[in-house]
């Protein structure tokens, strides 16, 4: 996990050093199959609801605006390029978007997986791990657009 963008809750102890601190395997497996479960909900939903008429959260229109607001070259029709979302400049970027939201929504930086295009299915090569915030943002800008709507079709079509 990138350290830069999860908080983590409560203190952490003085003597932590994170350096060295053994992996927790059992922790991280419980965050992988969290991530995991999410993205196949995320998929199932969008195999029943075009998502250009599907609202992630309370505050779509508002993290829609936002989104715009600080990242106006955003285009949700485009590839992500993760080095350069997770790049120092990219991180900062992101961290100051997402904290906006610390006290607004359920779990903002918990950790889920994004398709790196709207034209792509969930898979190890077009999948990144990040923060619930970036992924509601795109996703959003996603739907939004229509670029998500292939997905009911396509599984529309199948049930023929």
């Amino acid at each position: 996990m990138d350290d830069d963008l999860f908080k983590m809750s409560g203190p952490v102890p003085a003597n932590f050093d994170a350096e060295n601190a053994d992996n927790l395997e059992d922790i991280e497996k419980q965050f992988a199959v969290k991530a995991v479960q999410h993205l196949e909900t995320y998929w199932a939903i969008l195999q029943k609801v075009k998502g250009s008429a599907l609202r992630l959260t309370k505050m779509d229109d508002d993290i829609l605006e936002h989104l715009k607001t600080d990242f106006p070259d955003f285009d949700p029709a485009a590839t992500i390029n993760e080095d350069e979302m997770k790049s120092k400049a990219g991180k900062e970027r992101w961290r100051k978007f997402m904290m906006a939201y610390e006290k607004k929504i359920d779990d903002y930086n918990f950790g889920t997986m994004l398709r790196t295009s709207p034209k792509v299915e969930y898979d190890q090569d077009t999948t990144i791990f990040v923060p619930r915030m970036q992924f509601y943002a795109v996703e959003i800008a996603r739907n939004r657009a229509g670029l998500n709507d292939w997905i009911y079709e396509k599984a529309k079509s199948e049930k023929k």
